[in-house]
């Protein structure tokens, strides 16, 4: 729904949604702290990095690929956001990032993907930063010509975008340059705007040719038209890559989830026909493939108890052999310690494992989570809503069982008072989905095809109903 004017009420829009005052009702367990695993911090073996090899330098690439996209920040009490969940005014930690790329590079990964939006326009800058310190020979940089905005469609703004792209990462040249997220928005009409009719994927040909740019490649969102069509290119451009957002739930079940979107087996499928390389984003699905309720928990354990919950992703994307390097970004050094455990080396999943996982996804499916993996592209609201906050929040209680419709539910009151604690200590007050106008300005950004004012709504609702019940 597009509604243009931003000084609706909040009653006007809750009436003109016309919906049903229940939220949707689901089942059960487990927060992220305890899906976390209890492992020692042993040192990680060196050496034993699982590589592919890129069928057109014949270089070798890791298997574990670092996601720049959610670097660690320096927490800040004058922030204007701080106390929520993510300190959107936060600067990064960039010793912190250094500790990680180093311990990262010291372990063999030498694949690292960043991108001009990500972190505020900031990724780029930190990225350089920490990877300048080490040998150009020792890494392989990935980045993107994220030219969203329609401002930015012009031939000269993609030139300016790319060169200053090499000015932040401070390298003569780009190891791996994509189109980002094609697909997106209109679909092909975006995409012709973005990269054809103004000449610019011309112009990055021209690049590839002259050595600035070694692999181009595309990261695809939403209209499978637009990877199609793409893809029925190949004679012409010779995509060196292509991102695309492959899991074991999203290898059946991304159509279901997000309407514009297509299965991952289908993209991979495609992919592999035309010995194209893949790099896999979201293999975690933004945490919610660690994240998860406390039953599927317990299948995942009691089938390897050694085994960390985020590695059985890992492992499945890892069984795919087109899957160049599959990217997770890595905030802390326990996620990249866990990471390097599963990779070093990798041992892929047997096809039993892959129907166990199968199961895993068509349960997961069945908790009616909202698919937000938290990429924060629907951000920053012009209300000021932490909407991934919001959502996380909201996945978060059904996970631990802490949403329920029925008074007669044993836990009913229990499950209520910890998620109104729960989400004020979350989300503040002034951020909370009560806040949204119903503007619709974030939508359209959202590669997931989430209806975000319908399910802010949706969690208003479920608020006011539980506050009635409670206070």
């Amino acid at each position: 729904m597009k509604n243009n004017s931003k000084n609706i009420s909040r009653r006007e829009f809750l009436k003109k949604m016309g919906l049903g005052v229940a939220a949707t009702s689901v089942i059960a367990a487990a927060c992220s702290d305890k899906a976390k695993d209890s492992q020692t911090e042993s040192d990680i073996p060196k050496g034993k990095m699982t590589y592919r090899e890129n069928p057109k330098t014949k270089e070798k690439v890791s298997l574990l690929g670092y996601g720049m996209m959610r670097l660690p920040i320096i927490q800040s009490e004058n922030s204007k956001n701080a106390g929520s969940a993510r300190d959107t005014d936060a600067p990064i930690d960039q010793e912190a990032v250094n500790r990680l790329v180093d311990y990262a590079i010291e372990h063999g990964v030498n694949y690292f993907d960043t991108s001009p939006a990500y972190c505020k326009g900031m990724s780029e800058h930190a990225t350089g930063i920490a990877l300048s310190r080490h040998k150009r020979n020792e890494y392989f940089i990935a980045t993107k010509l994220s030219n969203f905005a329609p401002q930015t469609w012009s031939f000269k703004a993609g030139v300016e975008m790319f060169n200053n792209s090499l000015k932040e990462l401070q390298v003569d040249y780009v190891d791996y340059l994509l189109l980002h997220g094609v697909g997106m928005g209109n679909g092909m009409e975006d995409y012709q705007a973005r990269y054809e009719t103004n000449g610019l994927l011309n112009w990055l040909l021209k690049q590839r040719d002259e050595g600035k740019i070694r692999n181009l490649g595309f990261s695809y969102h939403g209209d499978v038209k637009v990877f199609d069509y793409l893809l029925s290119q190949h004679g012409k451009y010779h995509w060196d890559f292509v991102q695309i957002q492959m899991n074991y739930v999203d290898w059946h079940y991304a159509k279901q989830i997000n309407a514009r979107n297509t299965n991952a087996e289908y993209l991979y499928d495609e992919l592999a026909k035309r010995d194209i390389p893949v790099v896999i984003m979201e293999p975690l699905l933004g945490g919610r493939l660690v994240k998860m309720a406390d039953p599927l928990v317990k299948q995942m354990k009691q089938r390897e108890p050694e085994m960390s919950i985020a590695s059985w992703a890992f492992r499945f994307l890892g069984s795919y052999p087109k899957v160049l390097t599959s990217l997770s970004g890595m905030t802390e050094m326990q996620h990249l310690k866990d990471n390097l455990r599963t990779h070093c080396p990798l041992k892929p999943l047997t096809e039993e494992d892959k129907a166990f996982l199968f199961d895993i996804a068509k349960q997961m499916m069945e908790l009616n989570n909202i698919p937000c993996n938290e990429c924060q592209y629907c951000m920053p609201c012009p209300y000021g809503l932490d909407i991934p906050a919001i959502f996380t929040h909201y996945n978060k209680c059904i996970n631990e069982g802490n949403i329920s419709e029925s008074m007669q539910d044993k836990n009913y009151w229990k499950a209520r008072k910890a998620f109104l604690i729960g989400y004020d200590r979350s989300v503040p007050r002034l951020r909370q989905a009560n806040m949204c106008t119903g503007c619709n300005e974030c939508s359209p950004h959202c590669p997931q095809r989430i209806a975000i004012p319908i399910e802010m709504q949706k969690i208003d609702q479920y608020v006011e109903k539980i506050k009635q019940n409670i206070l």
